[in-house]
């Protein structure tokens, strides 16, 4: 992938699809930047011929299609997808309402089937193109105070290992990202939500828990921005990896078989984010 490609990013008013955006732009690359306010990618990215930045609700079929339709208006196809809006409702399964864990599903979940939705014809009728969504290692463990989250991040993993071999005949590749703990937005107020302590058995592991991931935000240990720059590399490879896990999730029978699905998928080019 050494020629101009374009990328369409979800979720590049801040936080880590900001560096994806950055990341493919110093490639040489041409980007949709999309956010729910075009004016924070304007923002975050600046003015550049190379850049269009476009209003996108990930959870409106509607305003996902006009997105794409300006994105091949603007610049005739689309190469890479990167799925990567997403939010975090957290906190014990019976204090997350039911809206709430409905909403979660919606953004994390349906957001990327929607977007994947409207890209796809656009890449088949190129038969080439890659689509990454970026899910985590929640995706591949689950842990409590994520029952939200972990649930639909593994159901992203799972629609992407469907969708894999179905669009390959196509001559479209896709890949799964997962990161663990990044210096990202996503344990920021705009990204988190904590359900409302409701039930003394739990309200001491809840304060407990709000604590610690308060003072862990913006203190991760993983760099937003060389997971970037890795990501856009390994996109260069002529055959990027089926999965990219970007750090070491916790061991466990999960996690192994995981690794197992990880190394036969992975062929080619297979350069790690860790």
């Amino acid at each position: 992938m050494s020629e101009k490609k374009v990328f369409l990013v979800t979720g590049a008013g801040r936080g880590m699809g900001v560096d994806i955006a950055r990341a493919a732009l110093d490639a040489g690359h041409r980007v949709v930047a999309t956010a729910r306010n075009a004016d924070r990618v304007t923002q975050a990215l600046g003015g550049s011929d190379d850049v269009l930045a476009v209003s996108l609700d990930v959870t409106d079929p509607a305003s996902v299609q006009a997105g794409v339709d300006a994105a091949v208006e603007r610049f005739d196809h689309i190469d890479v997808l990167i799925n990567n809006a997403g939010n975090f409702y957290a906190g014990f399964f019976e204090e997350i309402t039911p809206d709430d864990f409905r909403a979660q599903v919606e953004t994390n979940l349906f957001g990327p089937l929607n977007v994947t939705r409207a890209v796809l014809p656009v890449m088949r009728s190129q038969r080439s193109g890659v689509v990454v969504t970026i899910s985590s290692t929640a995706g591949l463990i689950g842990g409590e105070f994520t029952s939200a989250y972990a649930a639909s991040k593994f159901a992203l993993e799972g629609f992407m290992e469907s969708l894999a071999p179905e669009v390959a005949p196509f001559g479209i590749r896709t890949m799964v990202v997962e990161p663990g703990f990044f210096r990202t937005d996503l344990l920021t107020p705009e990204s988190t939500s904590y359900a409302e302590s409701s039930i003394d058995d739990y309200a001491e592991r809840t304060k407990q828990t709000v604590e610690t991931w308060n003072g862990m935000n913006g203190r991760q240990g993983g760099d937003p921005a060389k997971l970037a720059a890795a990501l856009i590399d390994q996109l260069a490879c002529g055959s990027p990896p089926a999965r990219s896990p970007s750090s070491r999730p916790p061991t466990g029978p999960a996690v192994e078989a995981r690794s197992t699905l990880t190394a036969r998928c992975n062929g080619g080019c297979a350069t790690s984010m860790q």
